[in-house]
């Protein structure tokens, strides 16, 4: 997922990054489903933010901290969604 994230440069690589991000923790889900006392405090696959308001907040906390940007860019895009996965 990383390498993904890192290329992350125009609409074709950030629509890549963003299908497999949803396919990540889709896999992540039944992870979680098929062992639930493991990932009782975190989830499976580095996933931290599982539903989607926690997910969302966690975006928006990275994107509030940074400095604006001068040029928005994909990556920067893909930066919000990354960090929906990792921030607590």
């Amino acid at each position: 997922m990383e390498v993904l994230f890192e290329a992350v440069h125009d609409r074709d690589s950030f629509v890549r990054f963003t299908q497999a991000l949803a396919k990540e923790r889709e896999l992540a889900s039944k992870i979680e489903r098929d062992d639930p006392t493991r990932y009782c405090l975190d989830g499976a696959l580095g996933w931290k933010n599982a539903d989607i308001a926690s997910f969302l907040h966690a975006g928006l906390s990275c994107l509030e901290s940074s400095p604006e940007p001068e040029e928005v860019a994909w990556k920067t895009f893909a930066d919000f969604l990354y960090c929906g996965k990792v921030v607590d």
